[in-house]
């Protein structure tokens, strides 16, 4: 007989989810993925004008900050046949990448790494050693003893106030903490460093999108405008300072990040062997450098990969409804007219919230009904695992040589097999080998916008299209990239000028969602079935898989009667996607 645990709230992630984990003999052997908040921002954009959803639909993630947004207006540039010029693309690609270096690297330390590194271990290492070590594995400047001596006195601190403030509620001494004293000391120096750079790196979004989070953007361009003789607008200087914090960002990616990140890997290669799910993978594609229509020079490639079979990788198409379908057999979601077991393409798809789950408090999910406030998407019928391992895979299947050197060099370091990236190992380590690829096409990316501002064109505006008189009384539209969690797309339908229909299918929809009318599970199940789970009181093994994925989710939720009237709020301090 099994016996069930539950974990929620899910901490250091965005929102709010529940896992309940079904454990016999120390093993996982199922599990429900539920997410208790709803999010129906797809229905406040309804009858408005196109040209401005991007700025409603942004608010479904304030971490991303950036990626509802160029979704969005991908979504109407392509519903209008909008083409940005060249430069635009550029400005977009290095706020993109400016935000997955910020992303990631804060995903690392502050979200995933604690599950892991045992802060107060740390109090036992020695300053020399631990700075002998950190010089061994890098040339950063911050690695003296003295500086680590000060780190472990600010943790004493902390520690003996019997408050552990930013380090509270981690599962410190827990049998499956591996690392020695010394590379616990050095992550938690690295972690307060992170703390500081990460205010930096934002910067770009404030020059480019005039702030951070929630950048603005516009259809069939940029909001801001490049003249380098204006001290008003985006001038040379401006242009400078970008420069200097992508090269900040590079130096501490490369320098603190990627080294802290293999040698925290080498103590955990038995991870290399849990979380792998069910080997089916997919990217949109994303980075475009010669147009957005032409998926052939995007830096990540597109594609799906089923069974593991790299050799193997499938092309997506966003607007075949044989291809990508919503299902809410097993959602807190009116179901749809053709019945339960129905799924829909995005653009026929439907926010309706009919809840008839357990109100809180209560012991467990009714899993034989309704059980989560996700949607589940399907490709093909099949469910697919979304994010940096699934962009990795896919592009190491489809030949990039960029992505298989990175990837071959982790595995050489780590000394593990090409199947152990199929794993929470692998995906935590594919994010921080994406990382690194990003931070150098980003410096790309500007460089070639450099050349062309040097060689005169300053183009930023579009105006091609803009007017509604323009249009058609009928349009739809699919925008979509890869936003650092994974595959993230919408669908618009456009009538008569205004906004008819609107759907958001957003990473952790794919991976967090509830079982099909197959009764299959989505990653985040799939990926927890054989773990093992040292202590059910302390499920930390539960947290690092799914951590690995850095879930996302509906923050702050405010939900009104067909009359108007306020019926429920419920508020986090953080703000993301479902």
């Amino acid at each position: 007989m099994a016996d069930r645990i539950v974990v929620d709230p899910v901490t250091r992630i965005e929102g709010h989810l529940r896992i309940e984990a079904e454990i016999k003999d120390g093993i996982i052997v199922d599990a429900y993925s539920s997410s208790t908040m709803v999010r129906g921002i797809e229905e406040i954009v309804k009858g408005r004008d196109p040209r401005d959803v991007w700025a409603f639909v942004q608010r479904t993630c304030g971490v991303c900050t950036t990626v509802h947004a160029l979704t969005s207006v991908r979504a109407v540039e392509d519903a209008l046949g909008i083409a940005v010029p060249p430069n635009a693309e550029m400005v977009r690609n290095i706020m993109e990448g400016a935000l997955y270096m910020h992303d990631h690297t804060i995903h690392f330390y502050h979200l995933h790494a604690l599950d892991w590194v045992d802060v107060v271990n740390a109090l036992q290492a020695d300053p020399q050693k631990t700075s002998e070590l950190a010089q061994s594995i890098s040339n950063w400047p911050k690695s003296s003893p003295g500086y680590f001596s000060d780190i472990k006195k600010r943790i004493t601190k902390f520690v003996e106030s019997g408050q552990l403030g930013i380090f509270a509620n981690g599962y410190w001494g827990h049998p499956q903490m591996k690392l020695p004293a010394e590379v616990n000391l050095m992550a938690v120096a690295h972690y307060l460093e992170a703390l500081e750079w990460q205010k930096e790196i934002v910067k770009v979004h404030t020059i480019f999108g005039g702030k951070n989070p929630h950048p603005n953007y516009l259809v069939g361009g940029m909001a801001c405008a490049i003249n380098t003789e204006n001290p008003g607008g985006i001038n040379a200087e401006r242009l400078a300072m970008v420069k200097s914090l992508l090269d900040e960002g590079k130096r501490f990616i490369e320098q603190v990040y990627i080294p802290d990140l293999l040698a925290i890997a080498s103590f955990y290669k038995d991870w290399g062997a849990i979380g792998k799910g069910f080997g089916n993978y997919m990217s949109y594609g994303d980075f475009p450098v010669n147009g957005y229509a032409d998926q052939s020079n995007f830096k990540f490639p597109q594609g799906v990969i089923l069974n593991n079979d790299l050799s193997n990788v499938l092309d997506v198409n966003h607007r075949s409804s044989d291809e990508i379908e919503e299902f809410v057999n097993n959602s807190w979601y009116d179901n749809y007219a053709e019945g339960k077991d129905t799924g829909r393409h995005p653009w026929e798809g439907e926010t309706n919230i009919k809840y008839s789950g357990p109100k809180p408090p209560y012991e467990h999910l009714n899993v034989d009904e309704k059980y989560s406030f996700v949607k589940t998407p399907r490709w093909k019928g099949k469910p697919m695992e979304v994010g940096p391992l699934a962009r990795l895979l896919v592009g190491y299947g489809r030949g990039n040589k960029e992505i298989q050197e990175a990837v071959n060099a982790a595995l050489a370091h780590l000394n593990v097999p090409v199947d152990a990236l199929f794993s929470t190992l692998g995906r935590t380590a594919a994010r921080g080998i994406e990382t690194q690829l990003v931070a150098n096409w980003t410096m790309e990316f500007y460089d070639t916008l450099i050349s062309n501002i040097k060689n005169g064109d300053e183009r930023m505006a579009n105006t091609e299209n803009w007017e509604p008189s323009t249009w058609p009384s009928e349009a739809k539209g699919v925008g979509y990239m890869e936003a650092p969690r994974g595959a993230l797309a919408h669908w618009i339908k456009i009538k008569d000028g205004k906004t008819e229909n609107y759907q958001q299918v957003v990473p952790t929809t794919w991976n967090a969602s509830p079982r099909d009318p197959k009764g299959e599970r989505s990653a985040y199940e799939s990926c927890l079935i054989g773990t093992p789970v040292a202590d059910p009181e302390l499920p930390l093994e539960i947290i690092r898989t799914i951590h690995s994925f850095d879930p996302c989710l509906a923050c702050a939720v405010h939900l009104y009667d067909e009359h108007g009237n306020h019926i429920s709020r419920v508020q986090h301090t953080g703000s993301c996607e479902i």
